[in-house]
């Protein structure tokens, strides 16, 4: 297997992680989360902690990606072994073929939010229409889930203009109206609100309470011949949330130093992120039943399919020891 590094952003904090894996001279497994998304904070714990060091694996961060579709074209061109990831751009790439990996573990529920201006006269969902309405990427979590607060409302998803922008650029189109509103993984929402810019129209978790959000996934080939090195990161990744959980305040610096952005914002979104590794699986099959509704997807059995994408037996094996 060809295992070149795709670097497509100045590496910050998680530089260290390729660093790490360069130096001992093994093989590093190569790793992407996405860029300043508080949902990954357990990878940044991980690499900070040196979690993966003390479990005997290294990671080198290979790519840091806009959003989830991103993501799945580096699996496509079998430039990553694993990724923090949304389960929405998963299911899509993997039910579409454009990808071949499997669900390790969840990495955390709820954690987004739609957020209009802070001036502005849009106070339900409803009134987003005729609106335009910015999401990271198409098939992406936080696409998922404007649709389905739309739907859920009765509002014709055709009744809003619905365009892509990576959550950097957000802030700033909202600021300058070029947009109406926006979804967006932690920490944008809550910048958008310390900034003074935004307000939040209507948390992920009261569109759809404690659904799951991202996960860790592996390239299928990579799952069949690298057993060890996944539950070494298994281990790490069920080690970081536990120190998230009982660390919060130290979790706060990791993920500020690491996001680049203020104590006090990555407080407020916290608020909203729920760390967990356990992988719901009713959820997931309620995303597939979505997404083929969406015709994002054609999954005829999507219980069927779930099965597949995910493999379960690594993380119980982890959590039972």
């Amino acid at each position: 297997m060809k295992r070149t590094l795709w670097l497509i952003f100045i590496l910050g904090p998680l530089g260290l992680g390729v660093l790490q894996g360069v130096a001992s001279g093994a093989e590093p497994v190569r790793m992407a989360y996405l860029q300043s998304d508080l949902h990954h904070l357990p990878l940044s714990v991980a690499l900070e902690k040196g979690y993966f060091k003390e479990y005997g694996v290294d990671v080198a961060i290979a790519g840091i990606f806009r959003a989830g579709p991103e993501t799945m074209s580096a699996f496509s061109a079998d430039s990553l072994d694993m990724a923090y990831v949304g389960i929405a751009p998963t299911i899509t790439a993997v039910a579409n073929k454009t990808a071949r990996i499997r669900v390790l573990a969840q990495v955390n529920a709820d954690g987004s939010a739609i957020v209009v201006g802070n001036t502005s006269p849009i106070r339900s969902i409803l009134d987003l229409s005729g609106k335009t309405v910015a999401v990271p990427g198409i098939a992406t979590v936080q696409d998922f889930l404007l649709r389905k607060a739309l739907t859920n409302s009765g509002l014709a998803l055709n009744k809003v203009n619905i365009i892509v922008l990576k959550p950097p650029e957000m802030i700033g189109a909202l600021r300058t109206a070029q947009i109406d509103a926006f979804i967006a993984w932690e920490p944008f929402p809550a910048k958008a609100v310390t900034s003074g810019v935004g307000r939040v129209l209507v948390t992920s978790k009261q569109i759809w309470p404690n659904h799951p959000c991202c996960v860790l996934v592996a390239d299928v080939n990579f799952v069949k011949g690298h057993l060890t090195e996944i539950k070494a990161i298994l281990r790490a990744h069920v080690k970081a949330i536990d120190f998230i959980k009982n660390n919060p305040e130290e979790a706060v610096n990791i993920a500020a130093k690491d996001t680049g952005m203020d104590k006090p914002t990555i407080r407020l979104a916290m608020k909203d992120v729920t760390y967990t590794s356990q992988i719901d699986v009713e959820g997931i099959q309620e995303y597939v039943r979505f997404l083929s509704e969406l015709k994002f997807i054609n999954v005829a059995d999507p219980n069927a399919f779930v099965k597949g994408l995910i493999e379960p037996g690594f993380l119980e094996e982890v959590r039972s020891q």
